[in-house]
């Protein structure tokens, strides 16, 4: 099957993921700045998931340009893979609403896990569909930044029963560790492109 009318219906969930975070900013009624002081946590979990939105969509994108094409199983993982990044407005906002309160965090968290997990299907259901030689497998290699992210999800996870402060420093660590661009694909890209 061709890869194109999967790349665009992902862009516009992704798209429209993030027009409904924006929705959950409410513009203050007064021109002070106190108005906007019980904003800044909804903000800044905005921003947070923003990043985070903007992540998979910056790495679904460069995956795709090395896929050849996609099956039944890839429609269905790439499916699963949205659902859960549907849930990101839903728990950023829940979030943000309580001020980084225990439970909206260890959610947020939860999802955010789930996100990994169906981003790791993603990539075992193209790699079989593509084959082990494929540029794929190639670019992906050992996908450090991969293994870690779940492991210090599952630490925040379990410190937001304690202090959800540092469960959402800790969410932000790993945004800020995918957020340097992974040149995997684009230099494995080049490389076949000189061969």
């Amino acid at each position: 099957m061709d890869k194109g009318r999967l790349e665009a219906f992902s862009d516009g969930v992704i798209a429209i993921i993030i027009t409904i975070m924006v929705l959950e900013l409410h513009v203050p009624h007064t021109a002070t700045l106190a108005s906007v002081q019980p904003l800044l946590p909804v903000f800044i979990s905005y921003v947070l998931s923003f990043i985070y939105v903007g992540i998979y969509w910056n790495n679904h994108h460069h995956t795709m340009q090395v896929v050849k094409s996609v099956n039944g199983a890839v429609l269905w993982a790439n499916m699963h893979l949205l659902f859960w990044l549907s849930l990101v407005p839903f728990v950023s906002g829940w979030m943000g609403e309580n001020n980084f309160s225990k439970w909206p965090t260890i959610f947020y968290g939860i999802v955010l896990i789930m996100n990994a997990f169906a981003y790791y299907l993603l990539m075992v259901t193209l790699l079989k569909h593509e084959g082990k030689g494929s540029l794929l497998a190639k670019a992906i290699g050992k996908d450090w930044k991969g293994k870690i992210s779940p492991a210090i999800y599952a630490v925040a996870i379990a410190i937001a029963w304690f202090n959800p402060c540092i469960s959402f420093i800790l969410y932000a660590v790993v945004a800020a560790i995918w957020f340097i661009p992974d040149r995997r694909i684009e230099n494995k890209v080049l490389e076949d492109q000189h061969n």
